[in-house]
């Protein structure tokens, strides 16, 4: 009974491709960043319309198809919607228009990929097949910490919902592989600010002031192997900095330095009490170097971690959509997920979808030149609806 629903999933899902390839690549063209996805919420609005899918809008941006019986016990298919603040250069033909922006995380075809399942679902509906409902969650801002997920929640996108899955394309695995794994598959992901001022002065007399470059050096040098002896290194702790500002000319030492940067935690219990201790251990680091130091912790989101039963849902449905061997192992990532908000309320899991060309070029999330292969949309369009259909 699985393969004859695999199958018919199968025929559904290529008679919608070749539409969904255009979706994908309209939404490509003109990417949105976080609670800004005003077109790319309309356009997936109208083509679940054009199927007779009703959608709910979320505020300000996002939406939320239901298909199939009403009530308690729905299944959750979470998308999301926004791209990232970097220029791309992929070289494809329908590359990015909007300067700086691109999708450049593989959310446009995760956008795809659930208004494929919309479509679906909605025609097994019809035929009397889908046996509970199933809710496809099309998510604002997952890319702004502490995460979208968080801002749906609070309109009730998780009402009538007991179970929910995502997935994420991963440029490693080749298309036809669904990366897959119990437990927790991401890391949790907090951001830190650190700014240093002092009275400033020339760099030939720095012991009359506070050497703010020196001492924001001591600070990315030196806050990562305090936490690694703190933390018990079998639950691992990760700062690493992507801004650092001071300074206008060689020869004088500014009054004012910022740092800014990500402190990841594998592990829940850690990730509770690292960003306090990370914290505490710069405003020490600093201390002997008379300047003044203000540090920002801002709490992102936790690990996502998969649950059991879940996870032999998405195990079972790479299998039967995709065949035997479609479903492999993964590792845990330091990469950090909002839908982790989602499963602190319901049970799910979120597997990765192979978007490699086999014997293609290996990129990686969030690099301008990231090309993701379109064949992935179908495959995601079946795996996702199998797992729907579970239960």
């Amino acid at each position: 009974m699985r393969e004859d629903l695999a199958r018919r999933v199968e025929e559904l899902t290529d008679g919608v491709a070749d539409s969904l390839v255009e979706l994908r690549r309209t939404i490509h063209r003109r990417p949105e960043l976080g609670f800004g996805e005003h077109r790319t919420t309309e356009r997936v609005a109208r083509y679940l319309a054009a199927a007779g899918i009703e959608t709910r809008p979320l505020s300000p941006t996002g939406l939320v198809a239901d298909i199939g019986p009403e009530g308690e016990g729905r299944t959750m298919i979470r998308a999301d919607l926004d791209a990232l603040p970097l220029q791309e250069r992929s070289g494809e033909p329908f590359a990015s228009e909007v300067t700086g922006i691109s999708h450049a995380c593989g959310h446009d075809l995760h956008t795809a990929i659930a208004a494929g399942v919309a479509r679906v679902l909605k025609a097994l509906d019809e035929e009397g097949l889908l046996g509970r409902g199933v809710r496809i969650l099309f998510q604002p801002a997952e890319e702004v910490q502490p995460g979208g997920a968080r801002h749906v929640m609070e309109q009730g996108v998780l009402d009538g919902v007991v179970r929910a899955f995502s997935l994420h394309c991963d440029p490693r695995l080749d298309v036809g592989k669904v990366g897959v794994k119990e437990g927790p598959i991401t890391a949790s992901s907090d951001t830190l600010r650190v700014t240093l001022s002092s009275l400033g002065g020339h760099t030939s007399r720095p012991h009359l002031t506070g050497d703010i470059v020196f001492t924001l050096g001591q600070v990315i040098t030196q806050t990562g192997a305090v936490l690694n002896r703190r933390l018990d290194p079998r639950h691992g702790a990760s700062v690493t900095w992507g801004v650092v500002h001071a300074g206008n000319a060689p020869n004088v030492i500014p009054e004012e330095g910022v740092v800014y940067g990500t402190l990841r935690c594998l592990d829940s219990a850690v990730w509770e009490i690292a960003g306090p201790l990370a914290a505490q251990a710069i405003t020490q680091i600093v201390a002997p170097y008379e300047v003044d130091c203000d540090v920002e912790h801002v709490v992102g989101l936790p690990p996502v971690v998969n649950g059991a039963e879940e996870t032999e849902i998405l195990r079972e449905a790479a299998r039967v959509a995709l065949g035997e061997g479609a479903a492999v192992p993964t590792e845990q990532s330091l990469g950090g997920e909002d839908f982790a908000w989602l499963l602190t309320e319901v049970p799910g899991a979120m597997a990765r979808l192979g978007t490699r060309e086999p014997g293609g070029v290996t990129y990686d999330l969030h690099r301008g030149d990231a090309r993701f292969s379109e064949r992935a949309i179908g495959v995601g369009v079946r795996f996702f609806a199998m797992a729907a259909l579970a239960g």
